[in-house]
């Protein structure tokens, strides 16, 4: 009798076993063919990266307009390892961090790796704080063109330039000429012009009067340590210390969710599951230890 009555309970268990993971699986493959794991669970802290020489805004914009559609995003943190770039590429991202801040109104911490500097720093100026390690390599507010002359070398081995141009100034800064005082000049006041621009993103940002920011607004550059002296960083420490300010900033009570977009080459995963996936979330940051969990939304 007892044997008999195991057998139809056994069942039962291992058929509403069964069904549940049914149901469990069938809810994980719709988030992960939607490209909507990273929205479940609780509140985040969405983590980008400016790594390099800044050249092409459109990767990092792209991330932060993503994060922007996932309701469970309320902090951002932007991890800043660049010595800086372009110009207008520098300045489209620090539009759309002060977009993220002034529009959608959600805190932006920027965390400064082994060099924040140059456009690097103008991105982070953006930021409601920025936190920069003791060594950290930073500052260097300025403006700089290189023009390389080979008209020498090109005269010894016999080459000469014939250039044939609509305005006296079509040709500035040719490589095969000295360039003429009238043109030193028109690109001084050029240089003098995007400098007065960083100075005034510098002073927005950082909330400092333009007097403060001038001072150090001659090309230096600054460890994290003495930037804190001067007003250009508001506190010494690392990504960790960066995000945990992001969270209380946000309102996100213990440790936050971290969730980020990485890029993934050509798979058949692709093939499969079209233009977005995401990857198994749990990764731990910091390496063995961490005291972060990531979710990581791979894009193609």
């Amino acid at each position: 009798m007892r044997a008999g009555w195991k057998r139809p309970f056994v069942r039962a268990v291992i058929v509403t076993g069964g069904i549940g993971l049914v149901f469990f699986l069938l809810i994980f493959a719709a988030a992960f063919l939607l490209g909507n794991w990273e929205q479940f669970g609780g509140p985040k802290v969405a983590l980008l990266e400016v790594d390099g020489i800044i050249s092409e805004p459109e990767g990092i914009i792209e991330q932060i307009r993503h994060h922007m559609e996932n309701r469970t995003v309320q902090a951002f943190v932007i991890r800043i390892n660049s010595p800086g770039g372009g110009v207008a590429a520098s300045q489209e991202i620090y539009q759309e961090i002060k977009k993220i801040r002034q529009v959608h109104s959600k805190p932006v911490v920027a965390s400064l790796s082994t060099v924040g500097a140059s456009g690097g720093y103008y991105i982070a100026a953006a930021a409601d704080k920025i936190v920069a390690n003791p060594g950290s390599i930073t500052g260097s507010i300025g403006v700089i063109i290189h023009i390389p002359n080979v008209s020498d070398l090109l005269q010894k081995v016999g080459i000469r330039s014939v250039v044939i141009k609509s305005g006296p100034y079509k040709d500035m800064a040719s490589t095969t000429r000295d360039m003429s005082r009238e043109e030193q000049q028109l690109l001084q006041r050029l240089i003098d012009d995007i400098h007065d621009q960083f100075i005034q993103a510098v002073v927005e940002g950082r909330q400092l009067s333009r007097q403060q920011v001038e001072q150090v607004a001659d090309g230096r550059i600054l460890t994290g340590r003495q930037a804190l002296e001067m007003g250009l960083v508001d506190q010494l420490g690392n990504l960790e210390d960066a995000i945990d300010t992001a969270a209380r900033m946000g309102g996100i009570p213990g440790k936050p969710r971290i969730v980020q977009v990485k890029p993934r080459e050509f798979s058949l995963l692709r093939l499969l599951l079209g233009n977005t996936a995401t990857a198994w979330p749990q990764k731990l940051l910091g390496g063995e230890g961490g005291q972060y969990s990531v979710d990581y939304l791979w894009k193609w």
